[in-house]
């Protein structure tokens, strides 16, 4: 079983440091829910394992390989790939060349059929190959934007915020495809708004406070017992 591995992770932002020795694990097929208040240091932590953030310390390593700081390119080589938050697809081009551009780092023997199976995953997008991007609804840029990670074959995608901004009713259909993602084989940390959806798909549960590790616990013990949760969260809000 592979595995995703952030070990002692710090991160300064604007001449501070944001993310404090944090340590996490994301296995392959399962999913890992990274929650915490805003400003409790998520967004800084995602950036770093995406390969975005240099002013960092600590490891990222896939299947105990380092991963530089600095280098996404390298990072998405490396079986990394980070959805991150606001539905960010390319806006002026359509869904068919969203998808093909993601597909470049493949082999081009094997795009056409990457880009078929990330579209199995959102049937919702093959009915519309021409539309751009930024005449999408918010659910279907999303869709778009985890397509186009899916389309590189990564081991362990990383999803910030894969609700902000939307419906529930529009959550509810992507969360059949996080499962989905995760019965392939593929490893998923999400940092989730909705405790109730992350702690629905994860099997383990970290919550942040103010760049600190706060509570890490089985995701269905949390399900029984919110309390923690809740105490976690009051820890993060100061």
């Amino acid at each position: 079983m592979g595995e995703l591995t952030i070990t002692d992770l710090r991160v300064r932002r604007g001449g501070r440091e944001v993310v404090h020795g944090v340590d996490l694990a994301v296995r392959s097929g399962e999913v890992t829910a990274l929650l915490g208040a805003n400003g409790a240091g998520k967004s800084s932590t995602v950036l770093a394992i995406a390969g975005l953030v240099r002013e960092m310390s600590g490891t990222v390593a896939v299947d105990g390989v380092t991963l530089k700081p600095g280098n996404p390119t390298r990072t998405r080589r490396s079986g990394v790939a980070t959805v991150q938050e606001g539905h960010r697809v390319f806006a002026d081009i359509s869904v068919a060349d969203n998808l093909k551009i993601a597909a470049l780092p493949l082999p081009a023997k094997e795009r056409a059929d990457a880009v078929e199976a990330a579209l199995d995953l959102f049937a919702e997008l093959r009915g519309m190959p021409g539309r751009l991007g930024g005449q999408l609804s918010g659910g279907q840029q999303q869709m778009l934007a985890l397509a186009s990670a899916l389309v590189g074959k990564p081991s362990f995608v990383v999803i910030d915020e894969m609700s902000l901004g939307l419906a529930p009713v529009i959550v509810q259909r992507l969360i059949p495809a996080v499962r989905a993602i995760v019965a392939s084989g593929v490893g998923v940390l999400l940092i989730e708004q909705f405790t109730r959806v992350a702690l629905e798909l994860a099997t383990t549960a970290t919550v942040l406070a103010q760049g600190d590790v706060t509570l890490r616990a089985p995701a269905a013990d949390l399900q029984r017992d919110p309390d923690q949760l809740s105490r976690a969260y009051r820890l993060s809000e100061g």
